[in-house]
């Protein structure tokens, strides 16, 4: 029972920093955020196992981990609402070609993170070109040229 109780409480802890620290996507992390992440798992692991290093434990611990995801997957179908505050909601950060600077700073995202994407993206060089730049619940940046 201690294990479970072990892995709810680091699963919360978890989704409550992941939650806090804001929304980026893989593919904007720097290597100081992947060195952070690798560094936050296996702290997590310590945290997890404790001093029990045996493959029940870890099963226990894993399948508790694997079983609140679902739950929580199967509460934000069930209640948008609790789906928008587990998973936040896409937030426009660009409109009509200027940057809503107050939600940029909020949410941490560059100008620079902007114009990538619309180059990526779209091909487009300037912010005038943008319509809207949207941040995604996944911490990607979706942009609809004008």
């Amino acid at each position: 029972m201690e294990s479970v109780l072990r892995a709810l409480a680091v699963y919360i802890f978890i989704w409550l920093i992941f939650r806090v620290s804001g929304k980026r996507s893989l593919a904007q992390i720097t290597t100081f955020d992947f060195v952070l992440l690798l560094i936050i798992s296996e702290a997590t692991q310590q945290a997890l196992l404790g001093q029990d290093f045996s493959v029940t434990n870890a099963v226990i611990v894993i399948s508790t981990m694997v079983g609140l995801d679902i739950a929580l997957s199967l509460v934000k179908r069930r209640s948008p609402l609790m789906g928008r505050l587990i998973d936040g909601v896409p937030m426009i950060i660009v409109e009509d070609g200027q940057p809503l600077l107050d939600r940029m700073y909020r949410e941490r995202v560059e100008l620079e993170d902007v114009l990538a994407a619309a180059r990526e993206s779209q091909g487009l060089e300037r912010l005038d070109q943008i319509k809207y730049a949207v941040l995604e619940r996944s911490g990607g940046i979706s942009i609809i040229p004008k």
